[in-house]
């Protein structure tokens, strides 16, 4: 691997071409912290199928994208006068010591919960009037709901068994299946977000990523899915002709490929 003083010389380069492309790129020298907003999100959701693949490869690629785009905003704040690359590593690295006291400080911890309970004391103490602060509003629903459960569980408002939150998600299936009965469209969705609120705090409880959960079982549905469309179309029959029954065995099919 790189010394130390390649990884910085690579990233001194990079400076280097940010700067020669804000002054002589047309299209770099146009965009704006808002106009890259869009950018980044898409970079960052790039980079988190890569991870999910495990594409090592792809994965130094797009971070390599999404460290562009820290030094762009940071070269257009140095442009404002607000803040420059070195005033953002500050200000992570300010972060970091404060909020590892155990390591930087004389605070003593036991396990992980203990940093993470300690972490969120320090952030109310910097100035936070609640914990749920720190939770992008933007953030998708599911991603929202993990992260929401994780702060609070860090000031101790959690359960304290796995089977609690699981007689949870049964009580809350009930109360579904009970608007289901009642045919009452408003309270069915209600009911339905809390059956996904409390599967996720359990999922939480089971030690699983419910975003990561999630995501592998739609790319698992999409190729066995691709694969009945390939198998079809060897047979020459579209899958609107197909009945239900001679889909599903190729979808059965499908499970030996794609677990």
């Amino acid at each position: 691997m790189n010394s130390r003083k390649e990884q910085l010389d690579a990233f001194n380069r990079l400076l280097d071409i940010m700067d020669d492309l804000r002054e002589k790129c047309p299209w770099d020298r146009k965009q704006t912290l808002q106009s890259l907003r869009h950018l980044t999100i898409e970079e960052t959701y790039e980079l988190a199928d890569a991870i999910l693949d495990n594409d090592l490869e792809e994965i130094k690629k797009e971070l390599g994208d999404v460290l562009l785009h820290i030094v762009f905003y940071s070269k257009i704040g140095s442009e404002k006068e607000a803040f420059d690359i070195a005033d953002v590593a500050n200000s992570i690295c300010d972060k970091l010591i404060e909020r590892h006291p155990h390591i930087y400080g004389d605070v003593e911890v036991s396990n992980e919960e203990e940093v993470k309970q300690n972490w969120e004391k320090i952030k109310l103490k910097e100035g936070k009037k609640s914990v749920l602060e720190g939770v992008p509003k933007s953030l998708p629903a599911l991603v929202k709901s993990s992260r929401i459960q994780e702060k609070v569980a860090g000031v101790g408002f959690d359960w304290e068994e796995p089977h609690q939150v699981w007689d949870k998600v049964q009580e809350e299936l009930s109360e579904l299946n009970e608007e289901i009965k009642n045919n009452d469209s408003e309270k069915i969705e209600k009911e339905f977000g809390d059956v996904l609120f409390s599967m996720i705090n359990y999922a939480r409880f089971i030690n699983v990523n419910p975003e990561n959960a999630l995501e592998k079982t739609n790319k698992k549905f999409i190729n066995r899915f691709q694969y009945l469309e390939k198998e079809a179309k060897k047979i020459g029959k579209p899958l609107s002709d197909m009945s239900l029954a001679e889909m599903d065995i190729i979808w059965e099919q499908s499970k030996k490929f794609f677990k």
